[in-house]
């Protein structure tokens, strides 16, 4: 269903929004979830060390394909707010080329570069064979993660975040399935894992054409709007190239701190493993709120409501600090009973390893929320250098304090450096929408409402 987001209460409205985000997200974070749990229960530690150690390179392939799609939308979104039929079925075509690109483009890189990757992970010998293979089988996937990434976020760009939901809980379900049966009948390893998250995801992608097909005539497109208009295709790709490489930059971070944890054996790479993946569960609805403020600042900075994005960002802030409180009293109570749910059998050492993690980045989810609220904001407005720019700090201090502090702490040390990265991002993106916000004066906005009133189609119907 078609929701206008320029209209209503904001809190109300992104809250609603967000939730099927959220619960998406969290199916989303069970296709990764039920791979560990399946292999760490059915295949021992050392596979479930090989998907650990190769995760975040598929995770940085993954947050650029994210982050570029999220850009392509935003376009999309704008133009809706415009109430521009014409534009928003040219912002699917010209999208539809970019993601296309993208998608070879890095299933080319992973078939040449994948093993020396690996090795620079440091990548233990015994384990490399299996992350090779697990790693090889997910680039499969890729197409059809990038393809379900931008159909969804058309989707979600017209006010629908409900949806996609509805398909990623099937194909989640379906996850689950495809990898006990390829791993547990089939006896397939890892590959199994990999291949279960490539047939699922494809499922997802068919179901979301299906759906646009029958309901979404504002996104489907014919013959005359596939005019290629080059000045359009880079006003799609000014947003989504700075936000792939910002979302990049987050994932080569995270593959420095697995590197350096790689090079303290199984067991911290398995209990390090296991406390991420519910760190990414239990902080989704901050992250769902994020992404519920992207859609609601392009929508009402496409319509020119300034004011409206402002109180919409205060909100979402006083509603992230509520939430973060929550999120960081439940993980630090149940954060060790979490963490042996990985595990098959009662290996203390781990657990406590995965648990320690945990105590530590739980006091830091409110900036992790700040940065969600203020990153997208920025990003749904087409302000992509402050996002960047953020991005760069994070970097520069989770490869310092991983670096730095594993050296003097050991293991604990590498702990530290995504909560310290959180409070520098959080500072320089929350400063920069500030900043930005306060210089979108009343000629802005007058020049923006000129725009949209310029326009020469309009949208004839809403449903």
């Amino acid at each position: 269903m078609i929701k206008d987001l320029t209209r209503g209460n904001p809190l109300k409205l992104i809250i609603w929004f967000a939730l099927p985000i959220l619960l998406g997200n969290i199916f989303q974070q069970l296709f990764q979830i039920s791979d560990i749990l399946i292999v760490g229960r059915l295949l021992g530690v050392e596979s479930l060390a090989a998907v650990g150690a190769s995760a975040p390179l598929f995770f940085m392939f993954l947050m650029v394909a994210f982050g570029f799609t999220a850009g392509l939308t935003v376009i999309t979104a704008q133009r809706f707010g415009a109430r521009d039929v014409t534009g928003i079925k040219s912002s699917v075509f010209h999208s539809l080329i970019a993601a296309i690109a993208l998608s070879l483009l890095i299933s080319v890189a992973l078939i040449f570069f994948l093993r020396p990757l690996l090795r620079l992970m440091n990548v233990p010998a015994e384990i490399m064979d299996e992350a090779y293979s697990f790693m090889l089988v997910l680039g499969l996937s890729i197409t059809a993660i990038v393809m379900y990434n931008l159909l969804s976020g058309f989707i979600r760009a017209l006010g629908d975040s409900k949806t996609p939901l509805y398909f990623l809980i099937a194909s989640s379900l379906l996850n689950i399935l495809f990898n006990f049966f390829f791993i547990y009948h089939l006896q397939w390893g890892v590959v199994g894992s990999a291949s279960g998250t490539f047939v699922s995801m494809l499922i997802s992608v068919v179901a979301c054409i299906w759906f646009i097909a029958k309901k979404f005539p504002l996104l489907q497109i014919k013959k005359a709007d596939c005019r290629y208009n080059h000045k359009f295709m880079m006003e799609h790709l000014k947003v989504a190239v700075p936000m792939a490489l910002q979302f990049s930059i987050l994932a080569l971070s995270m593959m420095v701190i697995q590197s350096v944890c790689n090079s303290f054996g199984t067991d911290v790479i398995a209990g390090f493993t296991a406390a991420m993946r519910i760190e990414q569960v239990s902080t989704q609805p901050l992250f769902a709120v994020g992404i519920a403020c992207a859609t609601y600042s392009a929508q009402n900075f496409g319509a020119a409501l300034i004011r409206r994005i402002r109180q919409g960002v205060r909100l979402s802030l006083a509603a992230c600090f509520v939430l973060s409180i929550i999120v960081s009293l439940s993980v630090r109570f149940y954060g060790s009973h979490m963490v042996s749910a990985f595990i098959d059998g009662d290996n203390e050492n781990i657990v406590h390893i995965g648990q320690e993690y945990l105590l530590i980045s739980s006091y830091f989810y409110f900036f992790l929320s700040c940065i969600f609220v203020a990153r997208n904001t920025l990003q749904g407005m087409g302000r992509t250098v402050i996002p960047l720019i953020s991005g760069f700090v994070e970097l520069g201090i989770r490869v310092f304090a991983a670096l730095y502090l594993a050296h003097v702490l050991g293991y604990v040390g590498i702990f530290w450096s995504g909560p310290s990265a959180w409070v520098g991002g959080a500072l320089v993106v929350c400063g920069g929408y500030f900043l930005i916000i306060r210089k979108l004066n009343p000629t802005e906005m007058r020049r923006i409402f000129l725009r949209k009133h310029a326009l020469k189609y309009h949208m004839q119907s809403l449903s």
